[in-house]
């Protein structure tokens, strides 16, 4: 039998390069390299909310719609949302070190554009170059943490990166805040290029744990590719766009589920019958991987969620501006820092379902304590529910990372993590879409109940009115522009008491589903830290 040529075989049956041996290199040096990776990492991970507190100054320096505004997240969102699975194909073919540094180098360049973004077109261009090209650091350095480490060392990746993960999310509205505060909204942007020019400098000259694969690049199924992007991507617009438009009664909105449909119908044709797929699926064949990738949808949903709804409460209802916003949201980061320590030496010693349940508890707490909020909360108010959650996101993640990625290697580890990294991103763009819809519906009903609370009796409303309209009497002398004010001044406490109705009604639900992500616990059956790889993952 005619042997078939090498550039004709798959990738995982194609000879690969002699492999160097990550596990061996010095320890300092292998710290060095996972601290570079980590903090490219972070640079990606709080680009996705560094907008969120600042994006009033953004829309009005761009002179932008407010339908058009919400693009700059959307966009990054969705570019991310493609590369995270592409970059395991793309570390084999091109080696983790250039790989890492061309993500880092284009990011460092894009980021510069979006400072210098002349109008929402753009901006919203730059943005989604900036997703695409950063998303590829966010997997790469979990598979190479576990690669380079073991035993107790490879207990810390999870709780360090988990922290990064969670980290940098949260202090994107408090960094984003700050810098529009004091030095003007591009800044959010032109702060990446220094830092990424030394990460880009230090990847190159550190980073060195494997070898590419370039014969992997003539067989790249470009079908595959494409029908990914079209399926993340058409689902991200339709999560973003759903709330605001009625979701499928908009054809925009059907449109993009019907092709989001079709790519995905696609995208699992070609996972399991391509010659050179882009995405492996075979992490799932472990049902604890399974179950850890549900814990990672439920903890982006969350982690997401969460971050965006406070900062939105605080400029919707109490009228906080970027500053005073990144101020009260701020102190969540502190929790996440002694719980990192706590989580990392748990992970070590107590069976991970067990620290996952804790978290679970305690962020559904977390979750319940601030559905009891009241339109004049502020920091003091939210202190203890976000030191919680901040404490409790990291007992969930660590846990969840070590029962997603311990066992794999090589190859299929990648796939892994970047599929798990997936998972949690995917969470958050469908939670952001999902609260949304419920604090519209919610809000409607609000204001609802309360027109006819006050409309009782035809009495409490006029009086309110009749009340108002006498204090502003004194400082107008016109009885029907202080009668007009008046009806605008009850609208608008009519308004901010509905909101944050809805807002208690959102996080009453998220409660309810940590709850019921316990279910799921038990189901995982975890592997010791340093168990090998399966005979299928190779």
């Amino acid at each position: 039998m005619k042997d078939t040529p090498d550039f004709e075989r798959p990738d995982f049956e194609r000879p690969s390069p002699p492999l160097l041996d990550p596990g061996s290199l010095p320890t300092a040096r292998k710290f060095l390299i996972f601290a570079v990776m980590a903090f490219g990492q972070f640079m990606a991970l709080i680009d996705i909310q560094i907008v969120a507190a600042s994006l009033n100054d953004v829309q009005a320096g761009l002179s932008a719609g407010p339908d058009e505004i919400s693009w700059v997240q959307t966009g990054y969102l969705m570019a991310e949302l493609v590369m995270i699975p592409f970059s395991a194909f793309l570390a084999q073919a091109l080696s983790t070190r250039w790989l890492f540094a061309l993500s880092a180098a284009l990011f460092t360049i894009s980021s510069a554009m979006c400072g210098m973004a002349w109008d929402i077109g753009s901006m919203v261009l730059f943005r989604v170059i900036q997703g695409f090209v950063g998303g590829a650091m966010v997997p790469t350095v979990f598979a190479t943490g576990f690669a380079m480490f073991s035993g107790p060392q490879r207990a810390l990746i999870p709780a360090i990166l988990g922290m990064v993960s969670v980290l940098a999310p949260t202090l994107g509205p408090t960094v984003g805040g700050w810098l529009t505060d004091a030095a003007g909204w591009r800044w959010i942007f032109y702060i990446n290029v220094v830092p990424g020019i030394v990460v880009t400098i230090l990847s190159l000259a550190l980073i060195r744990v494997d070898r590419p694969n370039l014969g992997m690049l003539k067989k790249i199924d470009y079908s595959h590719l494409a029908a990914m992007a079209v399926f993340l991507g058409g689902l991200e617009y339709v999560l973003e766009e759903g709330p605001r438009h009625d979701w499928f009664g908009d054809p925009a909105i059907q449109t993009g589920a019907w092709l989001s449909f079709v790519g995905f119908v696609l995208f699992l044709e070609r996972s399991f019958r391509s010659g050179g797929p882009i995405v492996r699926l075979m992490p799932f064949r472990r049902p604890t991987f399974l179950f850890a990738c549900i814990f990672s949808l439920v903890i982006g949903f969350g982690l997401y969620s969460s971050t965006y709804l406070i900062p939105v409460f605080l400029g919707r209802v109490r009228g906080y501006n970027s500053l005073e916003i990144g101020s009260t949201v701020f102190v969540t980061g502190f929790a996440q820092i002694i719980s990192t320590v706590i989580a990392a030496r748990a992970s070590q010693r107590v069976d991970p379902r067990y620290v996952i349940t804790v978290g679970l508890i305690l962020f559904s707490l977390s979750m319940y304590l601030t559905s009891q909020m009241t339109p004049d909360w502020g920091f003091a108010a939210f202190l203890v529910p976000q030191l919680m959650r901040g404490f409790a996101l990291m007992l969930c993640i660590v846990p969840s990372v070590t029962l997603a990625l311990t066992g794999f290697d090589g190859p299929e580890l990648r796939y892994a993590s970047a599929l798990f990294n997936l998972m949690r991103n995917l969470g958050g763009a469908v939670g952001i879409a999902v609260v949304n819809t419920w604090l519209g519906d919610s809000s409607r009903i609000a204001v609802a109940r309360l027109g006819a609370a006050m409309g009782e009796a035809g009495r409490t409303a006029p009086d309110v009115i009749a009340q108002l309209a006498a204090g502003i009497g004194q400082v107008t002398a016109d009885p029907g522009h202080a009668a007009l004010l008046a009806r605008g001044e009850l609208a608008r406490l009519v308004g901010r008491h509905a909101l944050t109705l809805a807002f208690n009604d959102v996080f009453r639900l998220m409660t309810w589903m940590f709850l019921v992500a316990l279910i799921l616990v038990p189901l995982c059956r975890p592997q010791p830290l340093n168990a090998p790889a399966p005979a299928d993952a190779h």
